[in-house]
């Protein structure tokens, strides 16, 4: 017996091994390939930063292969408008091709119409080999280096010499180049590059078209090859476009786990750098001081308060003291506050989780899709706590349907955004875009929403309910102070208002490049710099609204529940008017369509924020309060 249990200890501990050398990071496992093996070139959606309205591949007359086969697609990738198919484009490893023809195309009238309207908007091709996406690599005159843009233009305009007409060329040939890393003791290699540099070029060739029919334009037996665009070609009726393509391999010094690295560096470094640590170190420093402020204010207030009990003074009490009877007085509209709480902690968890997973590498950008499904499926999963938060605060205020608060901490904000989401994909849907969501997707995301996310909400509500009650440190009177009549700058709107802009000013300069990412088709991937901009923004947002939370109830204010909600949650207000202002100044949006889509996204956003620094804020003024009120002695 101790024979047989040593085979299976042996055994189970050989599978876990090779379990654990399956799993590699980030998600996508290298790919040998020996010389001679078939290299398919997938196609994705083709993207203009115009529009914003992205498209499938084979919606203009491409050369199509026989049967089209969409390639699996996570939810994320559905939902950014990802459509990968197959394509006629496939290469040998390690074996040069030469004006390879893919199809002849003779284009009708829609045909033609097609092509113009996407060159107009300036809709770029994407292409992936191996999970690499392909990129036109472009010198920079002013530096010695290479910068890189995603996908190439599906054509231009321009006017022959001596003529203002303009005309619309397309790009037919293209110049492949695939970098790999050989292994020098194999033999084999990995692909670690795939770039192109597209050329327009009208093609001829001598008597009738046919399989074998050799052009004079690009012969590989003449050692004729494509090397500029001299003689382009028209988009017009009627015009005979012949695709064709080179493939070049070039053996590479970059190992296959550093082939992201010259994606990712496509932009100027070093002031996203100096900028980020210029904002962190003006941050930390007003962090500091309000502080080092706070503290010696409130032990001096604590101190004068318990001196004062020992006196007949004592009677003439001033300043936050004296409200204590009210502090703690339920709000107005105290069901919805605990929603938002609730909502506000659901995002909070979601958005951590998320970090922790980008900054370990989980989420990084070969795996297409893995940060939106990550956050859509941690967002589901956190209802648990959104329940949880939101019950605990109802309870406190002396609730006892829980259920009704549950429903509606489930319901509210998914609502909200669902229907303004399910606009805009109308939207989407009527200029037959792929960035429309599918049916079946949106079957998926009803069922996380009812069938996971709402009975997660339930049972984090009924295990918060179940728990004591929250006990304040003070009681309250039964019949409310008066408020005496407030300074003008104690005024909520102005104070509110006033809140929101230092959490903005933590953020604003990340958001510039979180926005380019998003709406100029960039890869953004300093998570760790994302997660230190997020912590400041933690700190930023509690210490704004202890600050202005104690100034309130110094004047005698004791209605802070939801001004210490509104007050770093107003910082969504300045990031929709920094978005507004990032749509006239840095995108080229022109049509109706598009604009409505970016602005109802960035509504959608910005109410996100708001509900994620809202509760911070509360929460830091909830334990704000709770702290001074229990630190003096009140009879």
């Amino acid at each position: 017996m101790a024979f047989l249990r040593s085979i299976a200890f042996s055994a189970i501990l050989l599978l876990l091994l090779h379990v654990a050398h399956s799993f590699y990071l980030p998600g996508v496992a290298p790919q040998d390939f020996q010389k001679g093996d078939l290299l398919q070139v997938k196609v994705n959606k083709l993207t203009s930063i115009k529009t914003q309205l992205p498209y499938t591949y084979y919606s203009l007359p491409f050369c199509s292969p026989e049967k089209i086969q969409d390639s699996a697609e996570n939810l994320g990738e559905v939902l950014r408008g990802d459509r990968i198919e197959n394509s006629l484009y496939v290469f040998k490893m390690r074996e040069p091709q030469m004006c390879n023809v893919v199809c002849n195309r003779k284009l009708d009238a829609k045909a033609a119409k097609e092509f113009k309207e996407k060159i107009n908007d300036e809709y770029r091709v994407n292409m992936i080999l191996d999970n690499l996406p392909l990129v036109v690599p472009i010198k920079r005159s002013d530096q010695d280096s290479t910068v890189y843009q995603l996908g190439f233009h599906v054509g231009l305009k321009g006017q022959y010499t001596g003529s203002k007409e303009e005309k619309f060329f397309i790009h037919n040939h293209l110049a492949f180049t695939v970098k790999y890393h050989r292994d020098q003791l194999t033999e084999s290699a990995r692909i670690v590059g795939f770039e192109v540099k597209p050329f327009s070029v009208k093609h001829e060739y001598e008597g009738k078209w046919d399989e074998k029919t050799r052009l004079t334009t690009c012969d590989p037996h003449a050692k004729h090859t494509v090397v500029n665009s001299n003689t382009p070609q028209e988009v017009e009726e009627n015009q005979e476009i012949i695709f064709t393509y080179d493939v070049e391999f070039q053996e590479s010094d970059v190992k296959w786990a550093s082939r992201w690295d010259a994606y990712l560096l496509m932009n100027d470094d070093q002031i996203h750098w100096f900028s980020i640590v210029n904002s962190l170190m003006i941050v930390l420093f007003l962090s500091g001081m309000v502080a080092m402020i706070m503290l010696r204010t409130l032990y001096r207030d604590i101190s004068k308060y318990n001196e004062l009990e020992t006196q007949e003074e004592a009677q003439e009490e001033t300043g936050w003291k004296l409200v204590h009877g009210d502090v703690f007085r339920p709000p107005q509209n105290s069901d919805l506050l605990c929603v938002y709480v609730g909502t506000g902690v659901q995002f909070f968890g979601m958005i951590l989780v998320t970090m922790i997973f980008a900054i370990l590498g989980f989420l990084s950008p070969s795996n297409r899709g893995g940060l939106m499904t990550a956050m859509l499926l941690l967002w589901v999963f956190m209802g648990l706590f959104a329940g949880y938060a939101s019950t605990r605060l109802y309870k406190m205020f002396k609730g006892s349907e829980w259920k009704k608060i549950a429903f509606r901490t489930a319901i509210l904000f998914p609502a909200s955004v669902s229907a303004i989401f399910s606009v805009l994909n109308t939207l989407i849907w009527g200029q037959k875009s792929s960035g429309a969501v599918p049916f079946g997707t949106m079957f998926a995301l009803i069922f996380l929403w009812f069938g996971i996310s709402v009975p997660l909400v339930f049972v984090g509500s009924y295990v918060g309910f179940k728990k004591p009650a929250i006990e304040n440190p003070v009681k309250t009177n039964k019949i409310p102070r008066q408020i005496p009549e407030q300074a003008w700058y104690m005024n909520p709107a102005f104070s509110v208002l006033i809140g929101g802009i230092l959490p903005f000013g933590a953020v604003f300069i990340e958001l510039f490049f979180i926005l380019t990412s998003i709406w100029l088709n960039q890869f953004y991937y300093i998570f760790g710099f994302l997660f230190l901009v997020f912590i400041i923004l933690i700190i930023t947002c509690a210490e704004i609204t202890i600050v202005l939370c104690y100034f309130q109830l110094c004047s005698e204010d004791y209605l802070w529940w939801w001004r210490s909600y509104l007050t770093s949650g107003s910082s969504a207000l300045y990031l929709f008017l920094y978005a507004t202002f990032y749509f006239f100044t840095k995108l080229e949006i022109t049509k109706l369509v598009s604009a409505i889509l970016y602005f109802g996204y960035m509504l959608i956003a910005s109410y996100a924020f708001f509900v994620v620094t809202g509760t911070i804020g509360f929460y830091a003024c909830f334990w704000f309060t709770r702290l001074i009120y229990s630190s003096v002695k009140i009879d």
